[in-house]
């Protein structure tokens, strides 16, 4: 029988990293990834752009049976690559099954915001 939980591959086509406002709170982009296998998982990332080519093989890590939260808004994964401010999007295939959800913080309006973003898996 096949326990393992989760998906290998998943795409967030809204990334839209907001520019430092200098607030109390920093407005910022998340990637949740959660493995619920007994397996550690490695996850390759693939960062896109509408007006250059992409950045490949970025790769995350997480533990068996935890969830990590990478910020997207400082360098990540195992080149410490920093998307710049604008619009991009990212593609995520992992070697165990995993559930990923995207956030972003928006601190440039006058109310605070804070949005999940669904991402497509297959």
């Amino acid at each position: 029988m096949n326990t393992e939980q989760g998906k290998k591959n998943w795409v967030f086509c809204d990334g839209d990293l907001p520019p430092k406002t200098g607030g109390p709170m920093d407005a910022h982009e998340s990637l949740m990834i959660l493995n619920l296998n007994d397996a550690d998982a490695e996850i390759k990332v693939t960062v896109l752009f509408e007006d250059k080519d992409p950045v490949e093989n970025i790769t995350l890590k997480v533990a068996a049976k935890r969830v990590r939260c990478f910020r997207l808004d400082g360098p990540i994964g195992d080149i410490d690559y920093q998307i710049p401010f604008g619009q991009y999007a990212l593609s995520l295939r992992s070697d165990v099954p995993i559930f990923a959800v995207f956030g972003r913080l928006d601190t440039r309006q006058a109310n605070l915001a804070y949005y999940t973003v669904q991402g497509h898996s297959y």
